[in-house]
This record gives structure tokens, sequence and C-alpha cells, in this order.
């Protein structure tokens, strides 16, 4: 039980900063560099903590949320109910998420490399923004499995 409780509170916690800082980025950051606000080395720096965060949060989360998982669920119960279609649902997310950031980053970091923001940067946005729009999703996917509902 104890156990349990710190599990979800990790993930829960661990997920909410790596969706919090994927946002922060598409929606402060980016357009900071676009704007031309950023130089180029304090931007690829901001990218490469970005990417090592999001590795360990995926690291953290597929960790306990594969201990939830197994403790909670079934086979059965992850493919034959509400519930278990949230968490595979969640796992889905979780793996565009990730891949998105790695993408965005090595679009951002392309062109940081020359000494080029702006143009970077704007490449980076469009996939910036869609993961910060999967991570929204991954949060409210969270919570409709944390208020318990069941449909069927």
């Amino acid at each position: 039980m104890v156990l349990d409780t710190v599990m979800t509170t990790l993930h829960v916690l661990v997920g909410a900063l790596w969706v919090g800082s994927v946002v922060f980025v598409a929606g402060a950051i980016l357009p900071a560099a676009v704007s031309g606000d950023l130089d180029a080395a304090p931007l690829e720096a901001i990218a490469d903590r970005l990417v090592y965060f999001s590795r360990g949060a995926s690291v953290v989360m597929l960790l306990t949320g594969g201990h939830l998982a197994g403790t909670g669920y079934t086979v059965a119960t992850l493919t034959g109910s509400w519930r278990g279609h949230l968490v595979l649902a969640m796992l889905l997310l979780w793996l565009v998420l990730s891949a998105l950031v790695e993408i965005g980053r090595s679009r951002l970091v392309d062109g940081l490399q020359q000494k080029r923001v702006r143009a970077p940067a704007k490449a980076a946005t469009t996939v910036f923004r869609a993961a910060a729009v999967v991570g929204v999703l991954l949060l409210v996917d969270a919570g409709l499995l944390a208020s318990g509902m069941s449909l069927y």
C-alpha cells in the first residue's frame, strides 16, 4: 500500500513536471527565440536540459507506471475496460511525447550549432506545440484515471 502510494505520487509529480517543462518551452522559450530575444548558446542549453530531463522522466514514468499497471491491472482489464484503455492510451501518449521532444530538440539544435536562432526555433515550434498538446492530453488522461471514473 505504501509502495503504491509512493509510486503514484512519483508518477504524477514527474509527469506533471515533464509536461509543464514541454509546455513552457513551447509557449515561452521558443516564441522568444523566434522573435530574436534569445541567443543560440542559452537556447541550446535549454534544449539539452529539456531532452535530458525528458529522457529521465521517461524512465521514471516507465518504472512507476509499469509498477502501477502490473499491480492494478491484468491483461484482460487493460484491454477490456475503460480504465484499462485509459492506461493504454497513456502509454501511447507517453511514447509520442518522448518522440516529439527528441524530434523537436533535433530540429532546434541542428540550426543552433550553426549559430542561427530564429529559423531553427521556428522549425521546432510546431513539433513542440504538438508535444505540448500531447502532454495536456496525458494530464487529462491522468485526471480521468484519478477520478475513478468507470464507463464500463
